[in-house]
């Protein structure tokens, strides 16, 4: 349930980190004056805080709803592993039954 939802912010923080490299190497390798570049540099950053803050706001309101989609998951598996060994103990209890039964009857 964690994994997913840390998966999720990691991927989001290595877009951003992404993007800001990206866009400065472009802008570096562009032929244009300093000063135009630093422009660029700091506009392109600021949208993409932007970028980011509007995804993590949508992260927010979506993380109540994968959190309990874990969480039933969750209970789905616990309830098919009591199952599961309710089940492997009713088989052993049968197996020993029968041997103590064939044990007796020697």
């Amino acid at each position: 349930m964690a994994d997913r939802s840390n998966g999720v912010l990691e991927f989001a923080a290595g877009l951003f980190i992404g993007g800001l490299v990206g866009a400065a190497i472009g802008l570096l390798l562009a032929p244009q004056p300093g000063e135009e570049t630093r422009s660029q540099l700091a506009e392109r950053g600021i949208e993409l805080r932007g970028e980011l803050q509007k995804r993590a706001s949508e992260l927010q309101e979506k993380m109540p709803e994968i959190v309990e989609d874990q969480r039933a998951r969750l209970q789905e598996a616990v309830d098919k592993g009591k199952e599961a060994a309710a089940k492997k103990r009713q088989e052993i209890l049968g197996k020993l039954e029968t041997e103590k039964k064939a044990g007796a009857a020697s």
